[in-house]
């Protein structure tokens, strides 16, 4: 009986999956509407551990904006779920697809419309990878700050429904502070437009800020305005190693309290600094608690290492060693890149935190995960942008057995909830989507989650953008 039910279920999916394509195809070419379920199958999720997803009806691959308008227009009409996605890569579970959904990806969508070096922006549509802009925009002596680990792979709308941060986030800031406008398809197909083009501006309500972290839950990015920077100097590098973990916080503080405006302030736990030193044989001695890297990309870079690496020895580091030139700064930043990739082998398996504390709170809270992971028997590294006090907790794991991985799932909580209580935020960059939704609730508390909701029903009646993401 039970399964004759689940049979008659599927035969109504079918039913019902046959309009919304025939629909469908009334505004998008063949090519752009993939139905075959090997295929649709392999846009059911992102790179997020324990995040639950669904089979979605149909993907779509929209190329212009009448197209996306289209596809709500279709949805709407039909109440049918639409989840958008950018090139996959997020940690949260923000773009896994939710049974029956129209899956919304916009990686068709890649063109850079406009770089204005005069008025320093540039106009792009959301499937931009990161690093294909920063490219284009170098050739004209400018840059785009924000720069997500996954940069390589990860795309502009991406980045703005996350509201992704990066490596040179301390000096830089983050994905939010260089969106200047955008255009938005609304759940009905109604396009609109937010923000400006200008340096300054501030008519209204700021609905681009609003809309930057929505995760998709709110409209459809399909062009933004970005700022643009002048593009710095070659930055150095310097590598600072610590006896304990506290003393490369303290190092950090009197780095911060001081003044100093590092573009790069990264630290590494001496658990990912074995797991480095295991997979690439860096040399870094097996006797480093923590590892900090500071850069500048300042027109004296040395001089302002040779500052910051005289508060690193007042804080107690057991060795400083300052780069020579660009060479030498990429090798002492290849033990931060392979980072992640080196937590991973220590188990298969990986589920990456995103907790953000103030960063006088930094010592606390790697004390407490390295107690954390002793209760529950679990290799957890920390990586951290100690310059912004963005951590990254990485619980590695057998996913293959279940007690292991209840194991990592309860340890993930109780980095949650040490977080908050250390006055941080459930996360920093990565975003809320399936992963963090009961956490979100709890640092939002009741009012500010009926709130959010307002917001939500204004933009999204229906309830059917991105559903079951964020609350």
């Amino acid at each position: 009986m039970i399964m004759s039910r689940i049979e008659a279920r599927r035969d109504e999916d079918t039913v019902a999956a046959g309009p919304l394509v025939d629909r469908l195809l009334g505004g998008l070419p063949p090519e752009a509407v993939l139905t075959d379920p090997d295929v649709t199958a392999s846009y059911a999720h992102d790179m997020a551990s324990f995040c639950p997803a669904g089979s979605p009806a149909v993907v779509v691959l929209p190329r212009t904006v009448e197209q996306v308008q289209h596809v709500m227009r279709t949805a709407t009409a039909l109440r049918v779920p639409v989840v958008p996605q950018g090139a996959r890569t997020g940690l949260s579970g923000g773009a896994n697809a939710t049974d029956g959904c129209v899956v919304l990806s916009l990686a068709k969508m890649d063109r850079i419309l406009e770089i204005s070096p005069v008025d320093r922006i540039a106009v792009v549509e959301p499937g931009v990878v990161n690093a294909a802009l920063s490219r284009a925009v170098g050739e004209h002596g400018l840059s785009y700050p924000p720069d997500p680990s996954s940069w390589e792979m990860c795309t502009i709308g991406g980045n703005i429904g996350t509201a992704s941060g990066g490596l040179c986030c301390v000096k830089y800031g983050v994905t939010a502070e260089y969106v200047l406008g955008l255009d938005v398809v609304l759940a009905d197909g109604r396009l609109m437009s937010t923000g400006r083009r200008t340096a300054k501006g501030v008519a209204g309500y700021d609905l681009t800020r609003l809309f930057v972290g929505s995760e998709g839950s709110l409209g459809i990015v399909v062009r933004a305005v970005l700022a643009l920077r002048p593009k710095p100097p070659e930055q150095l590098v310097l590598a600072a190693e610590f006896s304990s973990s506290a003393a490369a916080c303290d190092a950090v503080c009197r780095i911060m309290a001081g003044g100093h405006v590092p573009s790069l302030l990264e630290l590494m736990d001496r658990t990912t600094v074995k797991a480095v030193n295991d997979m690439a044989r860096m040399g870094l001695p097996e006797s480093t608690e923590a590892l900090l890297l500071a850069a500048f990309d300042t027109t004296d870079p040395a001089a302002d290492l040779a500052a910051l690496g005289a508060l690193c020895e007042a804080a107690g580091a057991t060795q400083v060693v300052p780069a020579e030139d660009a060479a030498e700064s990429e090798l002492l930043l290849q033990a931060r890149r392979s980072s992640l990739v080196a937590l991973e082998a220590v188990k298969g398996t990986t589920m990456i935190d995103d907790v953000c504390v103030p960063r006088s709170k930094l010592g606390e809270f790697i004390d407490g995960v390295e107690r954390i992971s002793e209760k529950y028997r679990l290799t957890i590294g920390v990586v951290a942008h100690a310059g912004d006090g963005n951590t990254h907790p990485t619980v590695c794991f057998d996913a293959s057995d279940p007690e292991e991985s209840r194991r990592a799932r309860e340890s993930f909580d109780e980095i949650m909830a040490l977080g908050l209580e250390l006055g941080g935020t459930i996360t920093g960059e990565h975003g809320v989507g399936v992963l963090k939704k009961e956490w979100l609730a709890r640092e939002l508390g009741p009012v500010g989650l009926e709130m959010q909701r307002a917001v939500k029903k204004a933009f999204d009646p229906l309830g059917i953008l991105n559903p079951g993401k964020l609350f």
